[in-house]
């Protein structure tokens, strides 16, 4: 643990910046209070230049205001993706939840897009064949390759891919290599039955013991 840390917003305790609340006291450390203005600036300045953006905060806010406590996230990208105009899905899948991929493939087709999916193994590319010095480092002959399932997903246009289970650092690499914009469908954790916050709310008790 750093001798030293660098408070922000996850530590404060407040919300003046979202409510205006002018009787609340903003801590010294507040990032609102303390942000450069040119940081704020250039903010404002890519949505004002940039439809897709703003469409993409206007249709966000639209399915928030409708949805919120009331749609699952499932149907809110459905949602999302009917209002931004988009025809064609893609689905970068985990090949341990397929069953998830099918079904989510199964709602969006009801919606009207065409939707593409491409399993993490697809193309069977070898651990040798990229590099690997451990053969032991991962389970199997053949990589997840989070990088061609990108490759794929962009030669067949998609207008927005969905992560539906990807490994911790597979689905970064395809975050990067994406040429479409992504939203989540499914953050894998094996262990909470894919509920990754569970942990977060059991730190001070059964969970305790990632602080150790």
């Amino acid at each position: 643990m750093c001798d030293e840390i660098k408070r922000s917003c996850i530590d404060c305790m407040g919300s003046a910046c979202e409510d205006d609340d002018n009787d609340m006291k903003y801590p010294p450390f507040c990032m609102h209070v303390n942000m450069k203005p040119e940081l704020r600036a250039e903010s404002v300045e890519k949505f004002r230049n940039n439809e897709e953006f703003l469409q993409m905060s206007m249709q966000s806010a639209a399915v928030e205001s409708e949805g919120y406590g009331v749609w699952p996230r499932v149907k809110e990208i459905c949602e999302f993706a009917k209002r931004m105009g988009y025809k064609k899905i893609g689905i970068a899948t985990c090949v341990g939840l397929l069953a998830e991929s099918r079904a989510m493939a199964k709602l969006l087709r009801h919606y009207g897009f065409e939707v593409v999916g491409i399993s993490c193994k697809s193309g069977q590319v070898t651990k040798q064949e990229i590099g690997y010095t451990d053969n032991n480092c991962g389970l199997g002959d053949y990589i997840c390759n989070p990088i061609l399932q990108a490759t794929v997903l962009n030669d067949e246009k998609t207008d927005m891919n969905i992560i539906m289970g990807l490994c911790v650092g597979h689905d970064t690499l395809f975050i990067k290599h994406s040429d479409a914009p992504i939203t989540v469908g499914v953050t894998k954790d094996r262990v909470t039955g894919h509920n990754p916050v569970q942990p977060l709310y059991q730190l001070n008790s059964y969970y305790s013991k990632l602080l150790k």
